[in-house]
């Protein structure tokens, strides 16, 4: 019997982004009659006050923190890269990220560092916080969205190299389970030559930790 393969996929086969997600047919059903059913199966009253207009407020609010299926990285970079001679490295630090756990669909957040390595193009710098918020608006795990935003630019500008690293708290083990309220998760995604070449991979690192605010 032939054992299963476990080498990793190429990124163009592991991303997503490339195109709008097929899910526009079911995004348009309100989870509200879901919703209501779950409150009653807690044990609560779904009638009263503090709880009717629960069930749409709870399909709206999670069709927007799921917005990032609905857009792919095409249509967040609308053409904002541009021919630039500039070749040192480009960070954007402490970008803002909240996101949902797939596993619990409780929210983790934090703050990713991105930089790259131009080779002849550099991006809009508010392009960058926007492709981190568009994986970040999906049902997501920490170490997949670290890869896809490093893979998403890597794919749009072809740069020398991309570092990613995210470090969040999660309140899967904050509220549940463990219960442990100061432990973090920090990962990293190094392509190109913050993989290959020490000194720029040790440069983006203590770039991206320098008086983190998470420290």
């Amino acid at each position: 019997m032939t054992k299963p393969s476990h080498k990793r996929r190429p990124p163009e086969a592991l991303d997503l982004s490339t195109r709008r997600l097929e899910r526009a047919a079911p995004r348009e059903m309100s989870l509200a009659p879901l919703v209501r059913q779950m409150l009653a199966a807690l044990g609560e009253d779904v009638e009263r006050d503090g709880l009717r207009e629960t069930p749409t407020r709870v399909d709206e609010a999670l069709k927007w923190l799921t917005r990032g299926y609905t857009a792919s990285v095409e249509e967040v970079v609308a053409g904002a890269v541009f021919e630039e001679r500039h070749d040192s490295m480009v960070v954007v630090r402490d970008i803002e990220t909240y996101s949902l756990c797939e596993h619990h669909l409780l929210p983790f957040f934090g703050k990713a560092h991105v930089a790259y390595l131009p080779k002849g193009k550099i991006l809009g710098l508010s392009k960058i916080p926007r492709i981190v918020d568009l994986f970040a608006r999906r049902l997501q795990v920490q170490e997949r969205m670290t890869d896809e935003i490093a893979d998403a630019i890597m794919r749009v500008l072809d740069p020398l190299g991309v570092g990613v690293v995210i470090e969040a708290y999660h309140l899967c083990m904050m509220m549940r389970g463990v219960e442990k309220q100061h432990s973090k998760c920090v990962t990293s995604a190094l392509r190109g030559a913050f993989r290959e070449d020490h000194k720029t991979r040790d440069e983006f690192l203590r770039l991206a930790h320098g008086g983190s605010w998470l420290e």
